[in-house]
Parts: structure tokens; sequence; C-alpha cells
């Protein structure tokens, strides 16, 4: 077998339909330079996907730079054989396309048309002096016909970029990521009479400023964690009506037994810190007051009660901001969360996080505890309802009714969507979770 068919291996079958070819091709990742073990981040494509030359399969990310994997040929996507998380370099076989011989592409053909005989001219529609009607959402619908891979379609949705009436600066005109944040920063642009162009929802943008007219300058290329959050946070500033509730949790008694546990699990190999603790209170405070593990429905009529705790805790990371999740909370005891909360910690850290790992939260909890601080806003992870944040604990004179004693106090700062849960409700579930935080046996009950 000669090198070619080695490295392709095809199998010839007849096609009874149209008694065309086909065969199958091993898809492998090419040269990517200097990497190897890059982890997968996104698959671009589905089984059944016909795809064409030079369309992106797959996304990875190394720690220097992350790059997309484009189809060799035009084919029919027949198995996928990496998942989301995977590690691969030059040479692993990413997929197996099934193509047909005889066409450059086995993806739908276009009928082509014939002119239409003694076809009478259309008369241009007279100018209307009505506005515009509101544009609609910006969807894949009409994206059929521009040259752009499936991970810059999904940004230009979630950013509402038209790929229709963006130039590609790619090769035979593919349209880049870098394309739609050109046409994303146009929309901003002062116009020429001095003005700016109105943001969404009638917001008036920030004006674009030329810093180099005051002095050196340095542009730096966000983090892809951040390309991607921040259009969501942003969606969720926007779109829900925050309020944060602060308030104090006395830990005195609480750090004393978490020091007593986090000591034997030195010797064990893991650590418990204070969010082990938070956690198992928020289950017991979100079961007691449901609200706040809810979602609103679409219809914005209801809310959906969810009878499952997971709870999401924000990671702090080298390349961004992550939230991976704890599932099924409340089946765990303190030690169980102590070692995932490591374990997935850990894996954020590293870049190995997959997916899964960080979808289905109902409750989310920040913490700076370790940095420092005295209350914040966290914003609200739509489509949940509420997260919780904690700053540094400190010591401060409590008054028992007789004198001031020193304790050790926990500052909470708790936003929620107005929309479904009122002022009075956000203080209830702050006095319960202080409770459960100051009272070791009632996080046992």
């Amino acid at each position: 077998m000669t090198s070619t068919a080695a490295s392709r291996t095809r199998a010839w079958s007849e096609t009874a339909e149209r008694g065309d070819k086909t065969m199958t091709t091993d898809v492998k990742v090419p040269d990517i330079g200097d990497f190897s073990d890059v982890p997968v981040v996104s698959i671009l494509v589905s089984v059944g996907d016909t795809v064409a030359k030079e369309d992106a399969l797959i996304e990875l990310e190394s720690d220097k730079a992350t790059m997309e994997v484009p189809s060799p040929a035009a084919g029919k996507v027949k198995e996928i054989k990496v998942s989301e998380g995977d590690k691969v370099s030059e040479g692993t076989v990413i997929m197996i396309f099934e193509e047909t011989s005889g066409g450059d592409s086995p993806a739908k053909e276009e009928k082509k048309e014939e002119p239409k005989k003694d076809a009478p001219k259309q008369e241009a529609p007279a100018a209307s002096s009505a506005p515009a009607p509101a544009s609609a959402p910006v969807t894949d619908a009409g994206f059929s016909k521009v040259h752009a891979s499936p991970s810059v379609r999904a940004f230009a949705r979630r950013v509402e970029i038209d790929l229709n009436k963006v130039n590609g600066s790619g090769r035979k005109g593919r349209i880049l990521r870098e394309d739609v944040e050109k046409a994303m920063k146009s929309q901003v642009a002062p116009s020429a009479g001095g003005g700016a162009v109105a943001g969404g929802m009638g917001i008036p943008p920030i004006p674009a400023v030329d810093f180099s007219k005051f002095g050196p300058i340095e542009e730096v290329e966000m983090s892809r964690i951040k390309k991607i959050s921040g259009p969501a946070l942003h969606r969720s500033w926007l779109n829900i009506p925050h309020v944060t509730h602060n308030d104090e949790a006395d830990i005195t008694e609480l750090d004393k037994y978490r020091k007593e546990m986090d000591t034997q699990a030195k010797e064990d190999g893991y650590r418990v810190t204070l969010l082990s603790f938070v956690i198992k209170a928020s289950v017991s405070a979100l079961k007691q007051h449901w609200e706040f593990n809810s979602s609103i429905h679409p219809d914005g009529d209801k809310l959906i009660k969810k009878d499952f705790y997971n709870i999401g805790f924000a990671a702090d990371t080298p390349n961004g901001l992550m939230v991976p999740v704890i599932k099924d909370a409340d089946r765990k005891g303190l030690v169980e969360i102590s070692k995932e909360l490591m374990t997935l910690s850990k894996a954020a850290r590293d870049g190995e996080l997959k997916s899964k790992d960080m979808q289905g939260a109902t409750f989310t909890i920040s913490s700076l505890g370790g940095i420092g601080g005295t209350s914040f806003t966290p914003i609200v992870n739509a489509p949940e309802v509420a997260i919780l944040g904690l700053t540094r604990s400190k010591m401060a004179p409590v008054w028992n009714g007789s004198e001031f004693e020193p304790r050790l106090m926990q500052p909470l700062s708790l936003s929620y969507d107005h929309r479904a849960v009122d002022g009075a409700l956000a203080a209830r579930f702050c006095v319960t979770l202080k409770t459960l935080l100051g009272d070791m046996r009632k996080l046992m009950w």
C-alpha cells in the first residue's frame, strides 16, 4: 500500500439512487507547528453536516493561540472521532468523511434556474417615506450564501452582525472573526456629522477615542474566554434589573471547625475551604426559598421551579474567569464537595475543563475572599436569577448584650433579578444563610 493510501483509507461503494461512487476519508489534524497534545475546545460540525473545502471543523486552543482545523476537502461528516476536552496532535484522526466522486462537493446542489422567456420587466417600487421596520434578530437563516465557519457564524449571531453585509478578508473571501469584530466597531464609530450611531436598545455607544494622541499605547488581545463571556455578561446586565443585598454572617465557630477539617484533609491530599460550607449552606437556603433556584419562563409570566441543585462557582484562571458546576450538591457532603471543588478548580486552571463541567448551574457563588474587598455587585448569570458574592472575612467587635467581643464576620453580597425576587425575599434568604453559617449544627440537618 502506498503512503497516500495508508494516510487516507477509502472504501468505494455504489450509490443506488444516483449511480455515483462514494468513499470514506480519515480527516487528520494537519501540521499545526510546534504544538502537541492541544485541547479541543469546540467541535464546529455535527454528524450528517456537509462541508466545503476550508470550512472549519474543530477549534483548538493552546497556551499560546487559538486555531481552527479546516476541512482538507468537501464532504459529508460520517463520524466524529474526538470530543471537547480531548487532546490532539498532528496526524490525529478527528473525523471520517463520506465523499462523492465526480464533483467538488456533495453538499446540496443548487438548482440552476433557466431564464424565463418574455418575462415582464419589474418596475422598481417607489420610495416610501414610512419609517423602516425594526430589524429582525440575526439568525443563521440569512447566512446560507456566506463563506464563514460555524464558529464565526455563532459569534455573528451572538453580537447581532449580519454576515451578508460583512466583507471577508480571508482566503477566497472567507469571513473571519476579525472581520465581524471590525463590523462591530464600525457600528459604534462616530458618524461623519460628529455624532455616534445609536447602540442596541437605543443606548448611545461609547465614542471611539484615539488614545495614541495622548501617549504610547499597545493593543492587547483578549483571551478567548473573555471574548465569549463579555457579550453574555453585557446581555445579562442590560436585560436583568439587578439589585444587590449586602449582609454579614458570623462564621467564628464555623471557621474553627473548618480548620480542624482542613488539617485532616491535608493529610489525605485535599483542602477544606470556606466555599465548601457556603455551598452546603446555600443549598439549604435554596430549598427554603425556591425562587432563588428558579428561572423566568420565556413568556415572562411564570417561574420555572427547579428540583435539582447545581451550584456554579467562579474560578480565577490565567485565561480569565471560568464557572465550573458542582452537580447535585444537595446529595453531597462537605468532604465530597471539598474534593470536587479542588478537582474542578485545578482543571479550570490547567485549561482542561469540558463544556459539560460548566453547564446546568441553578445558582452561582463568586468568591473574592482570597484577594480582598468588603462588598461588590456580582452580575447574575442568566438564566439564573441570583448570584452570591463573597469577600474577605474580618474580625470585628460585635455586641453580645453585655459587651463587645471579637467575632469573625463574613461579608455577603447577593445580587438578584428583581423580576423574580423582591427585596424582602432577598433579605429573608440572607437571614437563612447567616443562620446556617452561624450554627454548624444546622448545616448537618
